[in-house]
């Protein structure tokens, strides 16, 4: 089973009137494979991560895990949000954030089983964060809060994890670190989903690229995707400065 099936997909966000973001999907993702989301800013990256979630709605064939998006069974699907959208200053702990990734098991208010407890670990461990359990969260590194964030996702063994602009404002080390996780993941048979404007990255990490400009550009490997027809129908102007970026990268 494919972790992720679309088929002439429209992504389409709820209320009054035309509200078409994405156009003509036509995808599918295996089992321990990584897709990269790229594409201008507002070209639908971040709204096809959020159709995978069932916050979107996806018309079409559109199958993640097997089921419509939003029924995926309770922590099959681990989310990693962009930095910039978490509170800083939010009192907690390393280790408290990533036992968050439980709640589906545990409840808002429960107690953590010993062997819950030691997911918790394994999943820190994993991403070489152990010795900075207690340390609080708004104090790390944006390196070391983009891990421990992954390190959540880990701990609840999903079989697909989404990660938003996972890359941005990380040093060159950290960055390494993210895609050496990354690869790990992926060998233990998650697949993953990540979005990035850096498409040096999306190569990396990915074996599958999709070049979104509010429709399907292209989709595949980043020798059939970033081709000179395909990056000006999505940059436009752009599109021989993306093309340099990419050579000098």
């Amino acid at each position: 089973m494919n972790t992720l099936k679309f088929h002439s997909s429209n992504l389409t966000y709820p209320g009054a009137g035309s509200n078409v973001a994405v156009t003509g999907l036509d995808l599918e993702l295996a089992p321990g494979r990584a897709l990269a989301l790229i594409g201008p800013n507002g070209a639908g990256k971040t709204t096809f991560l959020k159709a995978i979630l069932g916050q979107v709605h996806a018309s079409g064939t559109a199958e993640v895990l097997g089921r419509e998006p939003g029924n995926a069974p309770s922590g099959s699907i681990g989310y990693v949000p962009q930095l910039a959208d978490l509170d800083a200053t939010f009192p907690v702990r390393a280790r408290d954030v990533v036992t968050m990734g439980l709640i589906h098991k545990q409840g808002l208010f429960g107690r953590l089983k010993s062997a819950d407890a030691q997911r918790v670990d394994s999943a820190l461990a994993q991403v070489d964060l152990l010795d900075k359990a207690q340390q609080r969260f708004g104090t790390m590194s944006g390196g070391q809060k983009q891990r421990v964030l992954l390190a959540r996702a880990i701990a609840a063994q999903p079989k697909l994890i989404l990660l938003d602009e996972p890359f941005n404002g990380l040093d060159q080390p950290n960055r390494d670190a993210l895609l050496r996780i990354i690869e790990v993941v992926k060998a233990e048979g998650v697949s993953v989903v990540v979005s990035t404007h850096d498409i040096s990255l999306a190569e990396a990490v990915a074996e599958q690229l999709l070049l979104l400009a509010g429709r399907q550009v292209a989709c595949g490997s980043l020798k059939e995707v970033m081709t000179d027809a395909n990056m000006a129908a999505a940059y436009g102007g752009r599109a021989r400065e993306v093309a340099t970026e990419i050579a000098c990268a």
